[in-house]
């Protein structure tokens, strides 16, 4: 039995880390915190009723470092930087759930995210937690930089197309919609009830901090330099994606052996990613579908997935 923290509770990515891992066998939750919200989980999220007995607090990390064997950091983009360090001094693993381990270039992501990386030393060495096209480095880490929604539902989605046909591929967009979770639990004139319901709309279009995600983790599956056109759209429900990708070829290929790429690659199954296919009369423009959960296998549920993985577990215990 090991035992689990989860940071930033009172956000729905931590709320659904717990929902899942108070159903897990081989773990305990320990400790949680946010800094925004304490008292009792059950009070803060009455859906976890009878799931919890945790009372939330601020963060000690003195504290959660000795209660903790491995801690989710659900909490936002910056902040794991000063969390992590910290934590792998202690002995603790740890999965990040933000963007500040996904990109292996502090130039990027000052670029993207706007601030200074300041913990350049762990994200040489983080491992990106999307199992499967990593999981054997998984098994060894120590820090997993778990993968972004919109990056999962692309990357799952192109990587078999892209490692076996990359050259003869011209281009790549993707339409992605996403629910209103995908934001997170913060006030937002744009998240607001009478902005968000019965309207949907396009944002940060072709400037979303995904897009390096995809393009670096997509050129290192082609071993090539790899590049998408990615435009986000906030649909008026509360949780899901579903990207719509179309991929320009310059060699005409047949559906029933694209078909087969993918049957191959993805003969052990995925951690419920529902991928679709079609292509035009010409046989050069493909047509692919992804959709995922975004608070699951985008986030909370990729993360107790590369914990089974990281702790030699049943890579499904615990998922839905």
């Amino acid at each position: 039995m090991i035992k689990i923290g989860i940071i930033g509770i009172s956000g729905y990515s931590g709320a659904t880390a717990l929902e899942l891992l108070s159903g897990h066998p081989e773990v305990r939750v320990t400790y949680v915190s946010a800094n925004n919200t304490t008292g009792k989980v059950d009070d803060i999220w009455p859906y976890l009723a009878g799931k919890t007995n945790l009372v939330c607090r601020k963060l000690d990390i003195k504290q959660a470092a000795a209660k903790c064997d491995l801690v989710f950091l659900a909490v936002p983009h910056t902040v794991s930087l000063t969390l992590t360090p910290r934590f792998l001094k202690a002995g603790v693993q740890v999965i990040d759930l933000s963007g500040d381990y996904r990109l292996n270039s502090p130039s990027q992501y000052k670029k993207w995210y706007g601030s200074v990386h300041s913990d350049v030393k762990h994200l040489k060495t983080a491992v990106y937690g999307l199992p499967e096209l990593y999981r054997e480095d998984i098994k060894k880490a120590r820090l997993i930089a778990n993968p972004g929604c919109y990056p999962t539902a692309a990357l799952l989605a192109l990587a078999p197309m892209v490692s076996t046909q990359g050259q003869w591929i011209e281009s790549i967009i993707i339409d992605a919609k996403s629910g209103v979770s995908g934001a997170g639990r913060k006030a937002s004139v744009a998240l607001n009830y009478c902005e968000a319901n019965e309207n949907f709309r396009a944002y940060k279009v072709l400037n979303h901090q995904h897009a390096p995600e995809i393009d670096l983790y997509l050129s290192k599956i082609a071993s090539r330099p790899m590049r998408v056109d990615f435009v986000p759209h906030l649909l008026p429900v509360n949780r899901g994606i579903l990207e719509t990708i179309y991929i320009k070829t310059n060699q005409k290929f047949g559906l029933s052996a694209i078909h087969q790429i993918y049957k191959r690659f993805y003969k052990t199954g995925t951690n419920r990613c529902k991928i679709g296919l079609a292509h035009n009369s010409n046989g050069n423009l493909f047509v692919i579908t992804s959709v995922i959960d975004n608070l699951i296998k985008g986030a909370a549920g990729q993360a107790v997935q590369n914990m089974n993985i990281m702790r030699g577990f049943k890579e499904t215990t615990g998922l839905l």
